[in-house]
């Protein structure tokens, strides 16, 4: 019987979606021999200090100074708000995969390899 051959883009689209079940993912993030040093408070405070300060403060005082006019006031209050829900987003799917490496954990373990990498690539710019 001959074998059936596989096209070279089948092949790798194969490699390049390659996906690692959340269970490997979760024992391979408990062998760590790190210590926690930072705790809930602390870790939220940073959350919140990054998204207030980005979110509100950096982008769209820029913005509010060339567009908004008038309504600076209601332009801060729905970045605010805007910002509120990325961070309730974030979080949402920083806790569907609870090791570190959060949004390009849970990248590598839901859309594969080549967007796993790409996601770690863009955090890191």
């Amino acid at each position: 019987m001959a074998e059936q051959v596989v096209p070279w883009w089948k092949r790798l689209y194969f490699r390049v979606a390659a996906r690692k079940p959340l269970d490997q993912i979760l024992r391979e993030g408990n062998k760590t021999q790190m210590k926690r040093a930072l705790g809930r408070i602390d870790l939220i405070a940073i959350g919140i200090g990054a998204i207030v300060g980005t979110g509100i403060f950096v982008l769209t005082g820029i913005a509010a100074a060339e567009n908004a006019g008038p309504a600076v006031i209601v332009s801060f209050l729905i970045a605010g708000v805007v910002s509120g829900l990325s961070a309730f987003s974030y979080s949402e799917m920083a806790s569907m995969v609870p090791i570190s490496g959060s949004a390009y954990t849970y990248t590598y373990a839901t859309m594969g390899e080549l967007l796993g990498w790409i996601i770690g690539w863009d955090l890191i710019l």
